[in-house]
């Protein structure tokens, strides 16, 4: 958490020295930014990162559905597939079509 942290707190640094600097020394940064994005270690972190969430959000979202919980929703309601969609699904809310 520490190295994130530190991470941040360097980018937002160089953002506001590079647009004390000009637009040209913003350039620079933004490029070094993007480069360092690019770079094939830190796509692979990315990857393995987005493979780790996934992982914990489908076991986070099978737990619930074989718990009491998950069963007593599943058992309630007329559209039992709609309201475990709804709280296992983030970002959407099916009966207002509403996203978040």
């Amino acid at each position: 958490m520490r190295g994130k942290l530190m991470f941040f707190t360097g980018l937002a640094a160089g953002f506001v020295l590079g647009s004390r600097a000009g637009r040209e020394k913003y350039e620079e940064i933004r490029a070094t930014a993007q480069k360092a994005w690019q770079h094939p270690t830190v796509q692979e972190a990315a990857g393995v990162a987005q493979a780790q969430a996934n992982k914990l959000y489908t076991e986070g979202k099978d737990k619930l559905q074989s718990s009491k919980l998950g069963e007593k929703i599943n058992s309630t309601g007329s559209g039992a597939d709609d309201t475990t969609d709804e709280l296992t699904t983030p970002g959407t809310a099916k009966s207002t079509g509403t996203t978040y």
